[in-house]
């Protein structure tokens, strides 16, 4: 990807301008494997890494992009599980990291180099510094769009919900999707996945007593 013109500007227009506002859609498995498909092929080992880790880590972007290397990273291989303090709730989150993510995290591990201390993406304006929220926010447009999806309708929370929806989907168990996000409050959980009643009469139809 080229330099944008945004890079390192501070002071240019609102990020919500001229942006649907509201939820965004998770990502359907299709979909995700259609994005890592597209990575692979443009030979995009940092946005395949990232991708991949945003998925399983289920982290808010101003959490993802603070992710460092030791947190990735023990004895020279990528973590099965690890942890982070998230920004919001000054509260630690634990998420488990799959073999596809961990596959993927190493090669660009090697490539970035750099101690155990500093951020696993860095910024491309200061190596010191981690990705900011607004790039990797255009990153994720830039996937979405990249295999046909609407940019209006995907965002990164979009990355954020996907696996908690399909959790959800499969189990129906609220708590340990809330646990998974690292929400305080099951309500927060509630209305993050856009549970309504149609969702907690199919459950309750689908069990028998």
């Amino acid at each position: 990807m080229g330099h944008s013109s945004f890079d390192g500007d501070d002071h240019g227009p609102a990020w919500n301008v001229g942006r649907k506002l509201g939820a965004k859609r998770p990502l359907r498995p299709k979909e995700i494997w259609a994005v890592r498909f597209m990575l692979d092929q443009d030979h995009r080992i940092r946005d395949r890494a990232l991708f991949d880790l945003a998925i399983d880590s289920k982290l808010r972007g101003c959490d993802l992009v603070k992710v460092k290397i030791h947190d990735l990273v023990s004895g020279g291989r990528v973590r099965h599980r690890a942890m982070v303090v998230q920004q919001k709730t000054k509260r630690p989150v634990q998420f488990e990291i799959l073999e596809p993510a961990r596959a993927s995290i190493l090669p660009w591990l090697e490539r970035r180099g750099g101690g155990l201390d500093e951020f696993a993406f860095p910024s491309r304006v200061d190596r010191s510094d981690h990705l900011s929220t607004r790039q990797y926010a255009r990153l994720v447009e830039e996937w979405v769009t990249g295999i046909g999806l609407r940019r209006e309708d995907y965002g990164t929370h979009s990355l954020r919900r996907t696996k908690a929806a399909l959790i959800y989907k499969q189990t129906g168990n609220l708590r340990a999707v809330q646990i998974l996000l690292g929400h305080t409050k099951i309500e927060s959980t509630v209305r993050y996945l856009g549970v309504d009643i149609e969702d907690a009469l199919a459950l309750a139809e689908s069990t028998e007593v």
